[in-house]
């Protein structure tokens, strides 16, 4: 059964899965992960998970404060071997209950046009697709979702 684990953005378990996860976004995304790359830099986030499975760390996901009673989710990704087996659910799940506990309404994320399972998994717990907000706006490849909580 896996064990999340709130941890600072500097552990060094997140900082392996983070690397993982711009790797594959690099592939995904091609050209466009220079842009969407500046909007996940560690150095604003400060609420960090991790699932681990027999100790092994599986899969990973944050919070960002967004706006006064929102939170943004981000850097969410779980290992390739461990994909389909709802670890994803359950870190998106901490993660609004911490939000939750953090004062927050709702939480907003955006994801990539070719993430189709982030997609999927976004819809699947509840998320509503809404314009595009911030630094996303106008950008065709990005797709924005909103969840009250």
């Amino acid at each position: 059964m896996m064990r999340v684990v709130r941890v600072s953005p500097d552990h060094p378990d997140f900082i392996v899965l983070v690397k993982l996860l711009d790797q594959n976004l690099a592939i995904s995304d091609g050209e466009d992960h220079a842009f969407y790359d500046k909007f996940n830099k560690l150095t604003s986030i400060k609420h960090t998970l991790i699932g681990y499975e027999d100790a092994i760390p599986v899969c990973c996901g944050a919070i960002k404060l967004f706006e006064a009673e929102a939170f943004e989710i981000k850097r969410m990704f779980t290992i390739d071997t461990q994909r389909g087996n709802a670890y994803a659910v359950v870190i998106l799940k901490n993660l609004e209950f911490w939000a939750q506990e953090l004062g927050a309404t709702r939480c907003v994320l955006e994801t990539g046009i070719n993430q189709h399972a982030a997609i999927a998994l976004y819809k699947k717990c509840g998320y509503q697709r809404t314009p595009n907000y911030g630094q996303y706006k106008g950008i065709a490849q990005s797709f924005c979702f909103e969840k009250i909580l």
